[in-house]
């Protein structure tokens, strides 16, 4: 039987499909109460650097600022980051990762090592396509800013 889908289509399919079944294999090595949305936060401070402000991350993660508020609001209550008022606004809220954060964040990259390499051990080119991924990113990005 043919497959009457685009190849485009198949594409973002299995991203999707594979980001689904990531983030479950993600869930399962987080601490109690930390959800993968949330690590995503831990994810973007750790790597991108903080001090953003909730409407930024919201705006990064496409989410309603009331989401991320929620997402924040969980995240402080278990000390991995903190909320500041703004030096410069006090209208404005700044968000930073604390060292428990971080080690929240660096011990789940650490955990899902062994996973990840199982699962992509006789997989060949992974990292080939990863320029092409970046370069997908980055123009959907920009589309979505644009």
């Amino acid at each position: 039987m043919q497959d009457h889908r685009s190849n485009l289509f198949r594409v973002f399919n299995e991203i999707g499909i594979i980001h689904q079944l990531a983030t479950a294999e993600l869930a399962q090595r987080l601490p109690d109460g930390v959800h993968p949305s949330q690590f995503g936060l831990l994810s973007n401070l750790s790597r991108l650097g903080d001090g953003k402000t909730p409407k930024d991350l919201a705006r990064a993660f496409q989410v309603p600022k009331a989401s991320m508020t929620n997402s924040l609001m969980q995240l402080e209550k278990r000390g991995l980051i903190r909320v500041e008022v703004h030096p410069d606004d006090a209208r404005k809220k700044l968000v930073y990762i604390t060292d428990a954060g971080r080690k929240v964040f660096v011990d789940t990259v650490a955990a899902m090592e062994g996973p990840i390499a199982e699962i992509a051990a006789d997989i060949d080119g992974l990292v080939d396509i990863l320029p092409v991924l970046e370069r997908l990113r980055i123009k959907m990005d920009a589309a979505r800013d644009g």
